[in-house]
């Protein structure tokens, strides 16, 4: 019954947000080691999309760092700082994993704790075709809401980073920070 009032209220409130969000918007990720763009889907994660979109708009990205890297897996980023504070504050989102998109190489997701619905603000992009991340029957997936366009080469170059401790963290932080200098839409034409 839990499962079905969530989706309920995911179809109640996903019509909403669709109609308020552009359906393919463009993202470009100005990095310290270079330029990452995003297409997102705001037609199959219209709650995702929506909530990323307000974070760019708002500069929240701007000044933080990828801070988890594991090669052949993923990068993460979106909660903290070059100090390694936590940014994100206690506001979480509904799952959206069931849309279709899968867990693929070049991919972007929301990152979340072990619960299904804690994702804040922290994202991940797939160094590989990640499956076992998607939903299962019996499980909740990590939300797919979009894909890099360009700059796959600098996630590589990220991936390829020395890593350690830093933090909380006991391994995988970049020993030299990653930061995401500004974050912003963009026009995009072919």
């Amino acid at each position: 019954m839990k499962i079905l009032l969530t989706s309920l209220l995911i179809l109640a409130t996903g019509a909403a947000a669709e109609d308020k969000i552009p359906a393919h918007p463009y993202i470009q990720i100005d990095t310290t080691e270079g330029v990452i763009r995003l297409e997102l889907d705001g037609r199959r994660a219209p709650l995702t999309v929506r909530h990323f979109l307000e974070l760019v708009d708002s500069a929240y990205y701007d000044g933080t760092i990828f801070h988890r890297v594991i090669p052949g897996f993923m990068v993460q980023a979106g909660g903290y700082t070059p100090n390694m504070k936590l940014k994100e504050n206690d506001a979480t989102l509904v799952n959206e994993s069931g849309n279709g998109l899968e867990n693929l190489r070049g991919t972007i997701a929301m990152a979340r704790l072990a619960g299904p619905h804690t994702a804040n603000a922290q994202f991940f992009i797939n160094l590989a075709d990640n499956r076992s991340l998607n939903p299962r029957p019996d499980s909740w997936g990590y939300t797919v809401f979009g894909f890099v366009i360009e700059g796959m080469e600098i996630i590589d170059k990220i991936a390829a980073m020395p890593t350690g401790p830093g933090g909380q963290f006991r391994q995988d932080v970049p020993v030299i920070p990653v930061v995401i200098k500004k974050m912003a839409r963009f026009e995009y034409s072919e």
